[in-house]
């Protein structure tokens, strides 16, 4: 299932995972977040808000339950950034699903990174199955996680300097980019992501 919690591209992420032969709910209740086989977390704008909403909503608890229990979880951009502990964007605390936190690009960085970009695969995982190192896809972000533990970093794409751009920690993922955006790649790493369940 996709989680709507109004800060993410439904639309477009639903029908990608449909365009891949998959039933796909979009939903915004705790309950549905529960009975899924696997759960997608979108994310486009500011982590506060996005924070607001999920506890308002319910479903930070539901979130942390099913990632407890081991069920396949794709974070991706902003969806990604607050599974960590903290954030540099406005200084909030998020889910702390993930040990680390969120850093802002340096200044003299021209933010926000957008556009296309190569991912360098750091580790091998079966989100990468037939996606060449240095493949490109694309980003639009300020801000890049940076977790306590580097071996959970399997993608990282410079921009300045190197920022994890994949993350594998158990059966959570994360994406910085938006791979329903990324052509050819990106979904054949939601393909991936989904034939995992």
């Amino acid at each position: 299932m996709v989680v709507d919690y109004g800060a993410g591209n439904l639309r477009s992420i639903a029908g990608a995972v449909r365009r891949l032969g998959f039933d796909v709910e979009v939903s915004s209740r705790p309950e549905d977040v529960h009975k899924a086989a696997a759960v997608i977390l979108p994310g486009v704008g500011a982590a506060r808000k996005a924070m607001e909403a999920l506890r308002a909503l319910g479903l930070a608890e539901a979130l942390r339950s099913v990632i407890g229990e081991g069920k396949p979880f794709l974070g991706i951009c902003l969806g990604l950034q607050i599974l960590f502990e903290f954030t540099e964007e406005g200084g909030e605390e998020c889910l702390g699903i993930l040990p680390g936190r969120v850093r802002r690009f340096p200044q003299g960085l021209k933010v926000p990174h957008m556009g296309w970009n190569r991912v360098r695969i750091r580790r091998r995982h079966f989100l990468f199955e037939g996606i060449p190192d240095g493949a490109y896809f694309y980003f639009a972000h300020s801000f890049f996680p940076a977790p306590s533990d580097p071996s959970m970093v399997a993608g990282e794409t410079e921009y300045g300097i190197p920022f994890p751009s994949v993350i594998v920690w158990e059966n959570v993922m994360g994406v910085q980019f938006h791979p329903e955006k990324s052509g050819e790649m990106g979904i054949r790493m939601l393909w991936n992501f989904l034939r995992s369940r």
